[in-house]
């Protein structure tokens, strides 16, 4: 009976709440966003993706010319969700056969034009998805009616574009080893 004393009896439990088990959760998430970030920063098509979501998605929050129901949102969300983990998908195969193989190869260029063509499948699923939800006429009159009576708002959404498309083409201004 000399060895166990004063120590808890270790269970699969009690190792749930072991602190070793939060830190290496907290190093996966950390690890996870980096290559987001990473990705946003080198890839420009992942950019326009981000910046038609922020659009959309900002539209569709601050304003109330579109009628969504909670299955519209969810069908929104998941396409956008499913195009930018295609994005990370290429993305990351892109990478891995870059660092496989410098040369050309013709197994290498049908990995990376395989997934790229998935990312453009998920892309045209998403905007499928959008025209299906937010194909409203009224909406788009009211959002008409709105910018022709507020044209102050009008000249702000035109001047947001220019923002947008440099973040588009030059990211935060930092790039990584490629910018499509």
């Amino acid at each position: 009976m000399k060895g166990n004393r004063g120590k808890p009896k270790e269970s699969a439990f009690f190792g749930v709440f072991c602190m070793k088990n939060y830190r290496d959760l907290f190093k996966s998430f950390f690890y996870a966003f980096r290559g987001i970030g990473s990705t946003i920063l080198t890839e420009r098509n992942m950019r326009i993706h981000l910046t038609c979501l922020v659009y959309m998605f900002s539209i569709l929050s601050l304003t109330d010319w579109f009628t969504l129901s909670r299955l519209d949102w969810a069908a929104l969300i998941f396409a956008s969700a499913l195009v930018i983990a295609g994005e990370l998908f290429n993305t990351a195969i892109e990478n891995a056969v870059d660092l496989a193989t410098s040369e050309y190869n013709e197994f290498a260029k049908k990995a990376k034009d395989a997934a790229s063509g998935a990312v453009l499948v998920c892309a045209i699923g998403a905007v499928g998805v959008g025209l299906f939800v937010l194909l409203q006429p009224e909406a788009f009159e009211k959002m008409f009616r709105y910018f022709s009576q507020n044209i102050p708002m009008l000249v702000l959404f035109v001047l947001s574009i220019v923002p947008a498309t440099l973040f588009i083409f030059f990211g935060f201004g930092k790039r990584g080893k490629k910018n499509d």
